[in-house]
């Protein structure tokens, strides 16, 4: 079996009791167009290697996990978050939220994402995960994690991961984007780039900057969806490509 590969966050690697990581395309069963670790229910893919390539990923994050104990949601690209206490498994949302939290071990959170920005955060005795694209950065679901962690467990400190998203070469984006995240209270230095003749967006960099604006402690990974080959792409692909993960969990 080939090794399942994760990437990590170096900030967030060093809260004890916490673990995490980014999936990529490699390390799971899934063939031709989403070959190998497609984790969304896709046209061209079967329950059975949905199954397999999740109870992987479990195994790699928490060995010996239960399948039922992954926690995904329906993602809606808006603001709220959920409170996890019992998963229902990779085939079944505990919501319809782009953010969710837990203080429960074992409980393994994941946002799926091929373009979007996944937001893992963890802190002593709970950890969270976001799914930011525009309308969610815009919407402020991060900060709105971050709150809800706080309000939850006290003042603890925070730390967070930003996991691989389109990169500002590959985001071309029209005025409504800019004009949305600008009234998000994000600088134009934040998220920004002007190219000709549209401007261009650093999702991952305006993440970046609202973590830092409620102080959290966060790194970015970066690799760009739209350019990585390892990696799933919405924007260069099409929608019916595969989906990556963001998981974390008390351990």
């Amino acid at each position: 079996m080939t090794e399942l590969p994760l990437l990590r966050g170096k900030a967030l690697a060093s809260v004890s009791g916490a673990v995490h990581g980014f999936t990529t395309r490699a390390g799971g069963v899934s063939t031709g167009t989403l070959a190998t670790l497609n984790l969304g229910r896709r046209k061209a893919e079967d329950d059975a290697t949905l199954r397999e390539n999740w109870r992987r990923v479990a195994d790699r994050l928490l060995p010996g996990a239960d399948l039922g104990a992954v926690a995904v949601l329906d993602q809606v690209h808006g603001a709220d978050v959920v409170r996890v206490t019992e998963p229902r498994g990779p085939f079944v949302a505990v919501a319809r939220a782009d953010a969710s939290f837990t203080t429960e071990r074992g409980v393994l959170l994941a946002v799926k994402v091929a373009d979007c920005v996944p937001v893992l955060l963890a802190g002593p005795g709970v950890v969270g995960v976001a799914h930011a694209g525009w309308r969610g950065t815009a919407a402020g679901v991060v900060r709105a994690l971050v709150r809800a962690l706080r309000e939850t467990v006290g003042g603890v400190e925070l730390k967070a991961a930003v996991g691989p998203c389109i990169g500002v070469e590959s985001y071309e984006v029209g005025p409504e984007v800019v004009s949305a995240l600008r009234a998000a209270r994000l600088r134009a230095e934040d998220f920004l780039v002007d190219r000709s003749p549209r401007p261009h967006v650093d999702l991952g960099r305006a993440v970046l900057a609202q973590l830092a604006a409620e102080g959290v402690e966060a790194d970015r990974i970066e690799r760009s969806t739209a350019t990585d080959p390892d990696l799933y792409s919405h924007r260069r692909d099409g929608p019916d490509t595969g989906r990556s993960a963001g998981v974390v969990a008390l351990c």
